[in-house]
């Protein structure tokens, strides 16, 4: 089967699916996507939310269970008290004091709201109270269901306002007597302000409601006594007129499911916000209360919505990307490819026709690389004359120099040598010894001098050898010792604390080192307090020598083609000499190079390879 590449034909292919087909369903699918994420998002944290509120059940429980057990076992062992019966059978007034000293040392002890006795017809006889403006002493409870309850089944709970004090409470009472003789009441009453203001820290909402729905207890003071449902009239106005819970409105609390299992809209405060809640009957504490959390769920949501959709979007923005960025290069691939085969099909043609000629090329190429390397030999040689031309140059102008610095010694021999046979004819053979010995050292000192200039004439050759850079730089100074005192310049010598080894040509490195110096006594011509720096220094795996003068610098223009052939600012000059140091430093393995200090000046620097 073929398949045909005309250009027509793939044109009509890629014209066949409209590009903007693509980008909007490229756009509907990153929706869809983005929509889902936040949809699973929203799940997982409704998912997580109602983890939390069914975990935050046992701690709030546990708080009210805790209070409510504490003090159940008040009336129960009070109701069992030798004492509390003999006022119920005999109330005579000393023993009703006794109680209420009692009754209110052990109220001081539990933190109980206030602990009483009620004979059996509702009458308060003994109170923790006793003592007080509000006491409970003398008031008839026959009415509350506490009373009437631990009358007739022996024991009863009940959560109410106080007639008294007004204060909200749980009453729990134990009958005292049995079922056939009932004698009284005890009662207990437990505020639970404690466990309410425990909720509250928890940041959680949470209230307690009964059996018929009514909030009891409760972390929002401003709920107490609203229903769970609305309640119908007649049925308010009958719990109203029981006093339980005074004139309370009953009305319905602002919770309202938010259509989704466990959510629920509630208002707090001016808001209106969304909430997990979880509920379980109150197991142990007084029949039909039920105890609810609400758990901030807005918020989460939102966050956990909002962090999915961004993720998905990013991770689909970057597949896109991707694939796009994969598309494109399969496309260049494919072009690369078609082109090559074109390409491929062109030298097919090409070779046959390149071959023959290159043959005859090569036949030429031969010819020429002999021509090429009888020319680089001639180039070497003329390199290398051209070298010691320039040797013997520095040799001829810093000759006049050498000549003086060995004038004062031979001058000195002279004078050391005829004291010396003054000296003999006196029989003074100390000071004869003397001057024998200064002029010994004279000679020597003409010796290294003359040395010096022979080295530096001779035609080097060889193999670099391992020296120390100090070496070179000594014998340059050394031959320039009389230039430097008649120019006036300060020379410093800066060496580095350890001997620094290269593997060089000692005379070629002095060469390089003598056209540094000399150019830099040229350019210190006319300057005021004139001075070069000669700096030896260690660099990671180099060494370094910097030839730093105080002149006027090198212009712009000069620097840029400061090592070209015949670059020169010296009327006399060839400007050859940089170019030939250059090539001996490059030789060695190094590098040279010059740039202006800021401080005025210029600076040549040598870099080498040091040497292990």
């Amino acid at each position: 089967m073929t398949i045909s590449t005309h250009p027509a034909q793939r044109a009509f292919t890629a014209r066949s699916i409209p590009r903007w087909l693509f980008v909007a369903l490229g756009i509907l699918a990153f929706a869809a996507v983005v929509f889902v994420a936040g949809a699973v998002g929203r799940e997982r944290a409704i998912s997580n939310l109602e983890t939390e509120a069914e975990g935050s059940l046992p701690l709030a429980m546990g708080a009210l269970r805790s209070e409510i057990d504490k003090q159940r076992t008040v009336p129960f062992i009070l109701a069992r008290d030798g004492l509390v019966r003999d006022i119920l059978t005999r109330p005579a007034p000393d023993g009703i004091a006794v109680v209420n000293e009692k009754l209110l040392a052990l109220q001081q002890g539990t933190h109980a709201s206030t602990i009483y006795v009620i004979d059996s017809n509702g009458m308060t006889i003994a109170a923790s109270n006793y003592l007080e403006d509000q006491s409970f002493v003398g008031n008839d409870y026959r009415f509350r269901h506490y009373f009437t309850g631990a009358m007739s089944d022996g024991q009863a709970n009940q959560y109410a306002l106080g007639t008294v004090s007004g204060r909200p409470g749980l009453y729990l009472s134990e009958r005292v007597g049995t079922q056939a003789e009932p004698l009284g009441v005890v009662v207990v009453k437990m505020e639970l302000a404690e466990v309410e203001e425990g909720w509250r820290q928890s940041g959680r909402i949470t209230y307690v409601t009964d059996e018929r729905g009514i909030v009891l207890a409760t972390s929002i003071p401003e709920w107490r006594f609203h229903t769970l449902a609305q309640i119908e009239p007649a049925r308010a106005a009958a719990i109203r007129e029981s006093l339980q819970f005074g004139d309370a409105p009953l009305e319905k609390l602002p919770v309202n499911p938010a259509g989704v299992d466990g959510l629920v809209n509630a208002v707090t405060g001016p808001a209106n916000r969304l909430f997990m809640a979880s509920s379980d009957m109150v197991s142990g504490g007084p029949p039909g209360w039920r105890l609810h959390v609400l758990v901030a769920a807005d918020r989460p949501i939102m966050s956990a919505v909002f962090m999915a959709r961004l993720v998905s979007a990013l991770a689909l923005g970057l597949s896109f990307a991707a694939a796009a960025w994969l598309a494109q290069r399969r496309r260049r691939e494919k072009s690369r490819r078609e082109e090559l085969t074109r390409t491929a099909a062109e030298l097919e043609t090409r070779v046959a026709e390149r071959t023959a000629a290159l043959s005859n090329a090569n036949e030429r190429l031969r010819g020429e690389i002999s021509e090429r390397e009888s020319a680089e030999a001639r180039v070497l040689r003329l390199r290398d004359d051209l070298a010691q031309a320039n040797r013997l140059a520095s040799l001829g102008q810093i000759t006049a120099g050498v000549a003086h610095e060995i004038n004062q010694p031979v001058a000195a021999i002279r004078t050391f040598t005829e004291n010396a046979g003054k000296f003999l004819k006196r029989n003074d053979t100390e000071n004869v010894v003397a001057n024998l010995n200064t002029v010994i050292g004279l000679t020597d000192r003409i010796g290294t001098i003359t040395e010096t200039l022979r080295g530096f004439s001779r035609r080097q050759s060889g193999a670099p050898v391992l020296i120390d850079i100090e070496e070179p730089i000594d014998g340059a100074t050394l031959m320039l010792a009389s230039r430097v005192k008649e120019a006036g310049v300060e020379l410093v010598r800066i060496k580095h604390p350890v001997p620094l080894k290269v593997r060089a040509n000692r005379i070629r490195l002095e060469q390089v080192l003598v056209n540094l110096i000399r150019n830099a006594f040229d350019a210190l011509a006319g300057t005021e307090a004139p001075r070069l720096v000669i700096e030896t220094k260690a660099d990671g795996e180099h060494v370094i020598v910097r030839v730093t003068d105080n002149g006027h610098g090198i212009p712009p223009d000069v620097l840029a083609r400061l090592f070209t052939p015949f670059s020169t600012t010296k009327a006399e000059g060839l400007g050859l000499g940089l170019v030939i140091s250059s090539d001996i430093v490059s030789d060695l393995g190094g590098h040279l190079s010059a740039r202006n200090v800021p401080e005025g000046g210029a600076q040549f620097i040598i870099d080498l390879p040091e040497a292990k």
